[in-house]
């Protein structure tokens, strides 16, 4: 059985999309086997992300390769174009935007669950999310209008971006006693021999 974090961000705690998302998981048969409520702290929140060289080489490049595909002059905007230190200011985006209001934290449990979560919230970046997808359905922002407002994507929720990620996430957010065993209907439809 595998285990995954997903974070309801504030931006969907600010507009009531608490029940909402909580209910795609369910009603995909993902089980939640630990939930709370908090107001990160900037250190709580800066934990969430990696660092390191590689992980700030990734976003930056990420940010480098949208940028000039719009024609926008990255040098200009970040003052760089290092991609280590336009990670460094996107993971300082990341941070204030997820410690500056209640977020509702959450770890599932299921079959791959790391995989089934992703693809239940889309694309992060929601101009190509799916329809159907949470990021897809309930936010309209995009990775310029963010990068434009120096500040992260507003896309709702932040998953696991796979099943080892998961791991170090979900230790940073719960401890092993907040999480709970028990058996539901779904364990008995879908870990069961028939």
């Amino acid at each position: 059985m595998e285990r995954t974090l997903v974070l309801v961000k504030p931006d969907g705690v600010q507009r009531n999309l608490i029940g909402k998302v909580i209910s795609r998981f369910e009603h995909a048969g993902l089980k939640i086997v630990a939930l709370k409520m908090l107001k990160p702290s900037k250190e709580l929140a800066a934990k969430n992300y990696p660092d390191s060289n590689e992980w700030y080489t990734k976003v930056g490049e990420r940010s480098i390769g949208t940028f000039k595909s719009m024609g926008i002059d990255v040098k200009k905007k970040f003052g760089t174009d290092e991609p280590v230190q336009i990670g460094k200011t996107i993971k300082g985006w990341l941070v204030r935007f997820l410690s500056s209001g209640n977020v509702v934290a959450m770890v599932l449990e299921g079959n791959n669950a790391a995989a089934h979560v992703r693809r239940l919230v889309g694309e992060t970046d929601p101009l190509k999310a799916s329809t159907g997808s949470i990021r897809g359905d309930f936010s309209i922002d995009d990775v310029i209008l963010g990068n434009t407002l120096n500040r992260p994507i507003v896309n709702v929720v932040h998953a696991s971006g796979n099943s080892q990620e998961a791991v170090g996430e979900i230790k940073i957010w719960f401890t092993e006693k907040e999480m709970l065993s028990y058996v539901v209907d779904t364990d008995k439809v879908y870990y069961k021999e028939w």
